[in-house]
């Protein structure tokens, strides 16, 4: 994929967060709390890890540690989201923009036969030439995803929401998708604890909507402590 490629204006997209937030005010001061207290916390932890992951990325492939891309976020803010790279360097996205494009067309229309040539639609390509060995590694461990916590700190993104789009993908979304923009987008949440790319497009949508209107402090907490499980048996990780 393309380095901090033009995002799609938002107005562009179509559509709204259609569903209210809930728990503002207290809710959202002490979520915001913990997102920077454990934020802040695991980048000092894992500085040495993340240290060490960037060196054999650079060693691995040409090219840079850390990818950066844009996302569409709360209320459909765009913002750039980091990782570590995980594929061959200048790799372009329009391999991915078409694989999507046909599955969440796949998805709407019912057919049940996503790009994935599978029963069940599989969001991410589950052969992609583009990724290099210690990218398969970091994104079955879901390693890659570590360097979002400056994203967390930042504020762009909280611990546990729904996982951010990349425009294009965007473009694609019938309406009542696009309340999954009610909240800030998130590292995790009830996708990724209930089997991530396991799960059709529709089912990850339910999920972070049923998210979006039970979410709590305690229900954060928990859905932060399943992670681990969750990531550890790499169950629906690709």
């Amino acid at each position: 994929m393309i380095d901090e490629p033009t995002p799609t204006p938002v107005g562009a997209l179509g559509g709204t967060a259609a569903l209210p937030t809930r728990g503002a005010g207290t809710f959202d001061g002490a979520c915001r709390a913990l997102d920077v207290v454990v934020s802040a916390a695991l980048l000092v932890v894992l500085a040495p890890l993340l240290a060490l992951i960037a060196l054999v990325i650079k060693l691995d492939s040409p090219g840079p540690a850390m990818f950066r891309q844009r996302r569409l976020g709360h209320e459909l803010e765009p913002f750039t989201v980091h990782k570590f790279r995980t594929m061959e360097h200048g790799a372009t996205e329009e391999h991915h923009r078409r694989f999507v494009t046909e599955l969440i067309s796949s998805e709407v229309s019912g057919d049940g036969d996503g790009a994935s040539g599978e029963g069940g639609s599989q969001y991410k390509m589950t052969e992609d030439t583009r990724v290099t060995r210690c990218g398969r590694l970091l994104r079955r461990s879901s390693l890659d995803e570590l360097p979002q916590l400056w994203n967390v700190l930042r504020g762009e993104m909280s611990l546990v929401g729904p996982r951010p789009p990349i425009p294009y993908e965007v473009e694609q979304y019938p309406p009542h998708w696009f309340a999954r923009f009610a909240v800030k987008p998130g590292l995790t949440g009830l996708w990724q604890v209930n089997g991530r790319s396991d799960v059709s497009l529709e089912e990850m949508v339910a999920l972070d909507v049923e998210y979006i209107r039970r979410r709590s402090l305690w229900l954060n907490l928990k859905i932060l402590v399943w992670t681990v499980p969750a990531v550890l048996s790499t169950r629906g990780a690709w």
